[in-house]
């Protein structure tokens, strides 16, 4: 087989039909790199209506092409694009013939190119794609995702035929089962001789086998191996050991097409006395909802970005991650295999019934089947993928037709794969929208007739009458009516989902003491509590955060305001423009640690040291005004020029018994903190600069202190860079942290001034931003304004040899990088992954 990664080459413009043209309207086209966002360099509006759902990017319609220069001795071949993304209402035309179209913006889908090629080196391909109000979160738009040219001879492996299994494991041995799909799409019949190999990505291989297959033409069919591992080295969270198999055929003694496929030997058991385990050992879900955009990239699905995102994402205690609310990417699930994270891997956000006005659901009828087989297509030899989610928030799941639609999407999803269990997000809310909105509604009529008809919360749509019913959610999701209008829905599944509903855990091995439970989507600052039900019972088997990681769209979901009391102001999830990200992750966008990270990583019992978070001292006396989404926006910072003298409020997270503040070494005061107070403990401290330290005591015993210093007068610019070496791919990247320091390192988180970055040599600017949720700097522009400090500068590259990057800024010396670039990977879904090299941080010299 030939599968080459076809990301160049391409050119890009907004739509302009023939007829316009014609006229004399039209537009430039540009070069671009794929994987490549349409949206993320557009201008935003702040006029959009239900603008903050996208961020206040508008759609638009986009156009892709490119040219292919195909070798004539090719003809007869079976030629195919393959794309694993594009969003959306994707139409691939050839030499102006319509060859295939996909409707959901996420699927993975081929489309077959020869009936329509001429070989004469002048084939051209065009793409067409748009958005339009058709989502509640940012979408993006375009090719976001990899593109494979596949060129193969008329005997050959299906796309994505090759499928692994692992059914039977102990610790002497391991049964490898490959079922493998040939195709013939030649005129005559033909007999070839398909083999196996298998061995461990390092190099130890075991026994092979070899089979003879005869087809029609026109005909496919499956040969199954069956092979052996000795003492087989199984995957896990801790340790994620990869075999690879490679399959061939063979005809009249030429190798005429391969299959290299990695994966992983494990098992996973699920019931509701023992919960989850993996290779037969209890795990328990740490779990972050994670969108598909790169928060500076957009939605673009570059590996190196998606790799980095599981690495810091794991670093900060999760172990596992939720797809919300599509497919993952598959450089995402390269990257779970590889570096050990475990993935709930979504299908939809809608079925039949709309949440936005030109969304999926008009679609999903004609197209569900399809989605469905690309995704668990795209999964399947992925050993880090241990369940499917058919649907989030589905209001539909609260109707019979919903328990119809419920049983179909499962079955079909257990038709494709056996191996994983289904489960379903359930927001027993919004299940019973209809008969919550009517009772709002006399609420508010009510009200109304008694003079007050209160306020909802501004926009947002059901994300704002949740905020507005705030503490009902729980009592809503645990009624007898969501028991009774949800069970045929939950009776579907394998495992329950449940979104907002930690309400229900106790109550659901009560009611249906078979039922197993994951929290699907949590409030963020609910955790200590959820996670002490998570440990208290087996039959819940995780809790998955709202969200791992800032989000572009959903504007202001978490943030938070403050209001002296006399305006009027009450929290609202929709917020206004300049507003850009949810401002909801444990991470934000640039892949920084919030505070809210820290203390997760607290209650999951993983940090044995305390985390300090200083209340920004200009809001004192005001009153939060916070969504359920929302977390303070405390820093770990000690550096508050101008308010010497001034209270300022401070947290502290430890898992100990008591936790002492200090000033510049001299007792403050000390707090009891441990679960029954939630590993929080608040202290009031009189600003001065110094040295602020926390120290945690379990039974009068220090086990763990950290520090926060006060920045001095000085000021530089601090620049490093993830990696040194870069691969010229198309999937590698550098991430450059920019930070305003002293002279000693020490962070200046209030002195945020605006930076320039150039980049000269074999790199591009890929993206520059700050995790500022409400900025108005583009990313694509080569300056921008720090947030709290920091910023972070995206580094492409685009052929070997050397690459500067130039940082500068007001009142500080101009920073510069080195960076080289060497030969790249040309596939990256053959050798499993682009071969990143990774060096040490490197700190740039002025």
């Amino acid at each position: 087989m030939t599968s080459t990664l076809l990301n160049t080459g391409w050119e890009f413009r907004p739509k302009v039909s023939a007829f316009t043209e014609l006229g004399g309207a039209t537009r430039d086209w540009s070069d671009v790199t794929i994987p490549h966002d349409a949206l993320i360099g557009t201008q935003r509006d702040p006029e959009l209506p239900n603008g903050a759902a996208t961020g206040y990017f508008r759609g638009g319609a986009f156009e892709y092409r490119t040219g292919l220069a195909l070798d004539p001795d090719a003809r007869g071949s079976f030629v195919a694009l393959q794309f694993d993304g594009v969003y959306r209402d994707a139409a691939v035309f050839v030499n102006g013939n319509l060859a295939g179209q996909r409707a959901f913006g996420y699927s993975r889908f081929a489309v077959r190119l020869d009936p329509f090629l001429r070989f004469d080196g002048q084939d051209s391909v065009r793409v067409e794609c748009r958005s339009h109000e058709d989502s509640r979160w940012y979408s993006g738009a375009g090719i976001h995702r990899d593109v494979h040219l596949i060129v193969k001879k008329p005997v050959h492996f299906a796309i994505d035929g090759v499928r692994v299994t692992t059914p039977d494991i102990d610790a002497d041995r391991a049964v490898v089962e490959i079922a493998a799909t040939v195709e013939n799409t030649g005129a005559t019949t033909a007999t070839v001789s398909m083999t196996s190999e298998l061995g461990h990505v390092d190099g130890v291989r075991s026994p092979g086998d070899r089979s003879p297959v005869t087809l029609l033409p026109g005909t496919s069919t499956v040969v199954r191996h069956r092979l052996y591992v000795d003492a087989p080295r199984l995957w896990s969270v801790e340790e994620p050991e990869r075999y690879e198999v490679e399959v061939a055929l063979e005809l009249e003694g030429e190798r005429v097409d391969m299959e290299l496929v990695r994966f992983g030997i494990r098992s996973i058991q699920v019931d509701p006395r023992k919960g989850l385990r993996i290779n037969g050992r209890e795990v328990k879900l740490r779990g972050a909802c994670i969108h598909h955009d790169n928060g500076p990239l957009g939605a673009a699905a570059i590996a190196r970005a998606e790799e980095r995102r599981v690495q810091l994402l794991k670093q900060a205690g999760f172990n596992a991650i939720r797809s919300s609310h599509n497919p993952a990417s598959e450089a995402l699930l390269e990257a779970c295999d590889r570096l050990g994270m475990l993935v709930m891997d979504e299908a939809f956000d809608v079925w039949t019934s709309s949440k936005s006005d030109f969304d999926f659901a008009f679609d999903f009828p004609q197209w569900w089947e399809r989605d469905l087989e690309s995704m668990v297509a795209r999964a399947f030899n992925h050993p880090s993928v241990i369940m499917y989610s058919i649907g989030n928030e589905i209001p539909e799941t609260g109707s019979p037709d919903g328990g119809v639609w419920s049983r179909r999407l499962a079955e079909k999803v257990r038709s494709l794969d056996e191996t994983r269990f289904v489960t379903n997000g359930i927001n027993g809310f919004v299940s019973v929208l209809d008969a919550v909105v009517a009772g709002m509604r006399q609420r508010r009529d009510a009200a109304a007739q008694a003079g007050d008809a209160g306020q909802p919360a501004a926009g947002g749509g059901v994300n704002a009458m949740m905020a507005e019913v705030g503490g009902m959610m729980n009592a809503i999701a645990a009624s007898p009516m969501v028991s009774e209008r949800t069970a045929e829905s939950f009776a579907a599944l394998d495992i329950a989902g449940l979104n907002y509903g930690d309400g229900r855990y106790a109550l659901e091995r009560e009611l249906f003491p078979n039922r197993i439970v994951v929290g699907t989507e949590t409030f963020p600052g609910n955790i200590a509590h959820n996670w002490a039900l998570v440990s208290e019972h087996s039959h819940v088997i995780g809790d998955f955060t709202w969200t791992g990681w800032d989000y572009l769209g959903e504007a202001g979901i978490g943030g938070v305001a403050y209001s002296d009391g006399t305006d009027g102001a009450t929290p609202t999830t929709a917020k206004p423009y300049p507003w850009l990200t949810a401002w909801t992750g444990d991470i934000d966008i640039t892949g920084r640690r919030r505070p809210i990270s820290f203390y997760r990583e607290v209650v999951f019992g993983l940090r044995s040291d305390p985390f300090i978070a200083v209340h920004r001292p200009q809001h004192r006396g005001k009153a939060l005004l916070a969504t359920p989404w929302s977390w303070s926006d405390a820093i770990d910072s000690w550096s508050w020029d101008g308010f010497e003298g001034q209270p300022l409020r401070v947290e502290v997270y430890a898992r100990a018994d008591q936790v002492e503040l200090q000033l510049d070494g001299r007792p403050i005061a000390r707090r009891a903190v441990g679960a029954e107070l939630a590993f929080r403990a608040d202290f009031e401290v009189e600003y001065e600069p110094g040295e602020l330290t926390a120290v945690a005591f379990d039974k009068g015993v220090e086990i763990g202190r950290t520090s926060l210093r006060s920045a001095g007068s000085s000021t530089r610019l601090q620049v490093t860079s993830d990696r040194s070496r870069l691969s010229a791919d198309t999937q590698d990247l550098a991430f450059v942290d920019i930070a305003i320091t002293d002279d000693r390192g020490v962070e200046h988180r209030g002195w945020d001034r605006t930076v320039h970055v150039e980049v000269d040599g074999s790199a591009v600017l890929q993206g520059l931003a700050s995790a500022n949720p409400e900025s108005e700097d583009r990313f694509t522009d080569a300056r921008c304004r720090t947030f709290d400090g920091r910023a972070l500068a995206i580094i492409r590259p685009t052929a070997p040899g050397p690459v500067r990057v130039t940082v500068s800024a007001r009142g500080c010396e101009p920073v510069r990088l080195e960076l080289s670039v060497t030969g790249g990977t040309a596939d990256a879904r053959d050798t499993g992954a682009p071969d990143h090299e990774t060096a040490p941080a490197v700190l740039a010299e002025t």
